[in-house]
């Protein structure tokens, strides 16, 4: 027999038919021109496979916010800042003062009659540009470390909680004073880096910011003694105590498997924080 073989048709390209290739898509087989194949670290993909391997919004948005672009820190930096600037605005002075913040700051017997906002708005509340400046500057430094592996979420929730258990060990000591910044706050975030770098092995003196808590809180008590303006070391005190039980129910949730029993830990803080508040605020 001496038929001819029938020659195979050309190949072309699964999207250009009128091009003719002799290349594919490494992971779908599929026919490709060069203008339609994007080079991958092994091999060469096709506009559909490309797309199927890319994140989705949600995931994308997640790996944002753990990638070190700092959401929640900048959101609590940028909320303090703007209201400190307001309220000084408003007053005429940038002092803490004014009708507004006056109706943020924790005062006892307010707490007790039902402006239990107080709690959480005396973040807000600074009383020089010095005293903010500190408390943001702090706050920037321990977001840049723990935010990235916390995320927005875990990281505001520390805060918070923070601020609330400061709150309460406020109003335990000294119920009748008035009280303001983001002390209990920044307290509690480093308290809880200062934890997790602990886990990761480095000596409580090597992590910067336990070293940093000790001695801020010993000066503290000699300002205090100076007879000058009175700086909250309840506020440090409680604050840093929520940031520790906050984070530790966070590492120990991860631990276990069950990373969103840590988010429940640290509203739980916050709760039983402001609930303490609820009880031991006393009117005059």
């Amino acid at each position: 027999m001496n038929e001819e073989a029938a020659e195979a048709p050309p190949v072309t390209c699964y999207r250009h038919p009128d091009r003719v290739t002799g290349r594919r898509c490494t992971r779908c087989g599929r026919p490709a021109c060069p203008d339609c194949l994007t080079e991958a670290s092994v091999g060469s993909h096709c506009p559909e496979c490309v797309k199927a391997a890319a994140p989705s919004g949600r995931e994308r948005l997640a790996r944002a916010a753990r990638g070190g672009n700092l959401v929640a820190t900048k959101t609590i930096i940028g909320v303090t800042v703007a209201a400190f600037v307001l309220m000084g605005l408003q007053a005429g002075h940038f002092d803490g003062s004014g009708r507004t913040a006056n109706n943020l700051v924790l005062y006892g017997p307010l707490v007790h009659h039902g402006e239990w906002w107080r709690i959480f708005t005396v973040s807000l509340v600074h009383l020089s540009f010095l005293h903010i400046f500190f408390n943001m500057m702090l706050l920037y430094i321990i977001g840049q470390l723990i935010e990235p592996g916390a995320g927005p979420l875990r990281f505001t929730l520390l805060y918070v909680a923070s601020v609330a258990a400061g709150s309460a060990a406020v109003l335990i000591a000294t119920p009748h004073a008035v009280t303001a910044g983001a002390s209990g706050g920044v307290f509690g975030i480093a308290a809880a880096a200062t934890l997790v770098m602990q886990r990761q092995g480095i000596r409580f003196w090597d992590t910067g910011f336990g070293p940093l808590i000790v001695i801020n809180l010993a000066f503290d008590f000699f300002a205090n003694a100076g007879g000058g303006p009175q700086i909250s070391i309840a506020a440090h005190i409680g604050g840093a105590i929520g940031g520790l039980l906050a984070a530790e129910a966070m590492l120990q949730s991860r631990k276990a498997g069950r990373p969103e029993l840590g988010i429940v830990g640290a509203i739980l803080v916050g709760a039983v924080s402001v609930v303490i508040c609820l009880v031991v605020a006393k009117p005059i």
